[in-house]
């Protein structure tokens, strides 16, 4: 992968460009010069001296796909639990990862944003709440990893203070002193976060949920990111068991308890938010505070199905997120976007949710949760050159007529390329920046170690 991104040409391809106006080209090209795209247009593409001319006849061209919500370091724990609740999973869970170290946490993250990568994400964030006292630098082993696939990354300094003995979920074992979150948080903010507009780089503050950190670490967090001029991110509204331990031990709705911390407003957003009522949406509507949309992950856990189609006609900035790998083993950004549009319709009906507001939400809806709409999301002269370019000409996909559809209902495409920041980071189906068969077995590897260490 070059230093210096040149100039590629993507010609003759079907070219959705997710911008305001939902335009689309069905024979397009996009001009992406260094880290830019400099020219979207209709017809044949210009040509360019010196440029890489990437033939996009049969294929679709999107924006890259932004995952807003993540546990990278869940890679190595895939498959345990598989028929729990979300707080059964974590009692079973917890012991397992409290033996991750910054080794673990870098060969699982290399995994889980290699595969994010082959499935067309050039955009993810990352919530590490699992900090052991000798585990090592964790966030920067993940950081490393997101540097050595070549992804656009948002981590987030997660947090839990709030241990079994004082009333939380999580065993003691697993939850640090509030003075050294906070330290720690500031610490790595300090040490990693980057603002400037072509960021590849940029760090959230993120206490866990309701159920594993206290209202002085939400409090303090809040005051730390505000402080530095970096987002807040949790968990909340996941399951009707943390509404019920809201309701019971702060006597209102997870919402209510987070507006009272000052957890809204434009620089927040929340994973999950299934058990929201009309006035929990009103207040995010009002607020500006963003939702992570996690369908394959609460499914899987039995959570429920959140009221996508109400938060995005109420105009919530709404995007998608994979989840932990251990709640969802696929880890696929386009599964995401087809059970957004499928969960929808099972739930209101077949207009619930068209094709192309899923597209949506996979690319422009992720960019504006993280702040970022401006810079990424959509196929647009002077946004960020992160564009995925997808087969649909394959017997999964010929035949069918909306490339849209095919994308959204269909198998999950080939990836012919994937550019991000300009550079290639997918050719042909095959991650290019790390070999993937040594990283899957590392990941095989680290598993076991894993495993073993907690039994």
């Amino acid at each position: 992968m070059s230093d210096v991104p040149g100039t590629v040409v993507v010609a003759g391809a079907y070219v959705a460009t997710v911008d305001t106006s939902g335009t689309e080209h069905p024979d397009g090209y996009v001009v992406v010069r260094g880290n830019r795209i400099v020219d979207v247009g209709a017809g044949p593409a210009p040509e360019i001296e010196g440029a890489r001319v990437v033939d996009g006849r049969g294929c679709l061209l999107t924006p890259g796909l932004v995952n807003t919500h993540h546990h990278l370091y869940q890679w190595i724990t895939r498959g345990l639990a598989a028929d729990d609740n979300l707080f059964d999973w974590l009692t079973t869970l917890y012991p397992i990862w409290a033996g991750v170290d910054a080794d673990a946490v870098r060969t699982a993250a290399t995994g889980g944003l290699a595969w994010l990568a082959k499935h067309g994400c050039t955009t993810t964030t990352d919530h590490h709440y699992v900090v052991p006292r000798n585990g090592g630098d964790v966030f920067g082993a993940e950081i490393e990893a997101a540097r050595t696939v070549g992804l656009r990354f948002h981590p987030s300094r997660g947090s839990m203070d709030l241990g079994r003995s004082r009333g939380g979920l999580p065993p003691d074992s697993v939850v640090e002193r509030l003075d050294d979150i906070l330290t720690g948080t500031q610490d790595v903010v300090d040490r990693w976060h980057d603002p400037s507009p072509d960021s590849m780089l940029r760090v959230a503050v993120a206490p866990c949920s309701p159920f594993s950190v206290t209202a002085d670490l939400l409090t303090e967090a809040a005051a730390l990111a505000r402080s530095a001029g970096v987002r807040l991110h949790t968990h909340l509204a996941e399951t009707v068991d943390e509404q019920d331990f809201c309701l019971d031990r702060f006597g209102c709705t997870p919402v209510q308890y987070l507006e009272r911390l000052g957890w809204v407003g434009p620089d927040v957003w929340y994973a999950h938010a299934v058990h929201l009522d009309d006035v929990a949406i009103t207040t995010l509507t009002g607020t500006g505070t963003g939702v992570a949309h996690c369908p394959t992950s609460n499914a899987r856990l039995g959570a429920g199905i959140a009221r996508a189609r109400d938060l995005h006609a109420a105009g919530v900035p709404l995007g998608l997120g994979v989840d932990g790998a251990a709640s969802n083993e696929a880890c696929n950004m386009l599964e995401e976007a087809r059970h957004a549009v499928l969960f929808a319709r099972a739930r209101g009906g077949p207009r619930e949710m068209t094709v192309r507001t899923a597209l949506e939400l996979a690319t422009i809806g992720g960019a504006r949760v993280l702040g970022r709409d401006d810079e990424l999301g959509s196929l647009e002269p002077g946004k960020l050159a992160d564009l995925a370019l997808w087969r649909i000409d394959t017997l999964a996909h010929s035949g069918i007529t909306d490339p849209v559809a095919a994308l959204a209902l269909g198998a999950t495409a080939p990836l012919e390329l994937l550019l991000v920041n300009g550079r290639a980071v997918v050719e042909r189906g095959r991650v290019i920046t790390v070999n993937e068969d040594d990283v899957a077995a590392e990941v095989e590897q680290a598993h076991r170690a894993l495993v073993r260490k907690a039994g």
